[in-house]
């Protein structure tokens, strides 16, 4: 079956490799920066609380579970805090700053974060049925079906680029935010964009993903009408 085409591992392997020290590198620098509490005494709630005001966002604060779970919903409106990211330090700060880098950009009707939204449930389905369609046309020696399958890993690679302008954009909007607020030196503002880049390569690792998957697939098809 060609899912144990050694082809695969070509493609696979390099950004899953990426994946790996991405992972390893945004866990490690923000354990790091999780035992540097802030000179100001802030915590992660209160970082959202004085930017919430100062920027006149009409946002809810919510918590949720987890490690790193942190994230905004621009359908509620509202910024999800995990445990990791409500304590005393520099990592929370930055962490807690960049979601509402997020909001700032949902304020201002930032382009990349609405067509990232806007294509949300076509990626969803896309993901669902591309692969299916992709397998059963290439079973068929269905050019039609292989290229509705194509369509979809398409979708999830828009979906990973776009991401990267949306993500880069909240956490050069949380770094100026800390500082113009005050609320790190600039020592520890050195540290919160230590901890803002190690997260921003998990996106590049996530595109890296779906850009050689996409190909890996395109290429199947070209060996399947030769």
């Amino acid at each position: 079956m060609f899912y144990f085409d050694p082809l695969y591992f070509v493609f696979v392997i390099p950004p899953l490799l990426l994946a790996m020290w991405a992972q390893w590198k945004v866990q490690s620098t923000f354990a790091k920066y999780a035992r540097v509490p802030t000179s100001t005494g802030v915590n992660g709630i209160q970082t959202a609380q004085v930017l919430i005001n100062r920027n006149g966002l009409n946002v809810g604060v919510t918590s949720v579970p987890g490690h790193l779970t942190d994230h905004y919903d621009p359908r509620s409106k509202t910024v999800a805090l995990s445990q990791s990211s409500q304590q005393n330090s520099v990592a929370s700060v930055a962490v807690v700053a960049h979601e509402l880098g997020h909001a700032m950009q949902d304020k201002e009707n930032y382009g990349p974060l609405k067509l990232r939204g806007a294509i949300v449930p076509a990626v969803q389905l896309g993901g669902w049925v591309g692969p299916i369609m992709f397998i059963v046309g290439l079973m068929l020696a269905s050019e039609a079906l292989m290229w509705v399958g194509i369509i979809g890993f398409g979708l999830a690679a828009l979906f990973a680029i776009i991401t990267l302008p949306v993500e880069f954009d909240a956490s050069r909007r949380a770094l100026a935010m800390l500082q113009s607020n005050r609320l790190l030196t600039e020592q520890e503002l050195k540290g919160a964009k230590k901890v803002l880049d190690a997260a921003a390569l998990t996106y590049v690792a996530a595109a890296a993903q779906a850009l050689t998957t996409l190909l890996y697939y395109l290429t199947l098809m070209g060996r399947q009408r030769d």
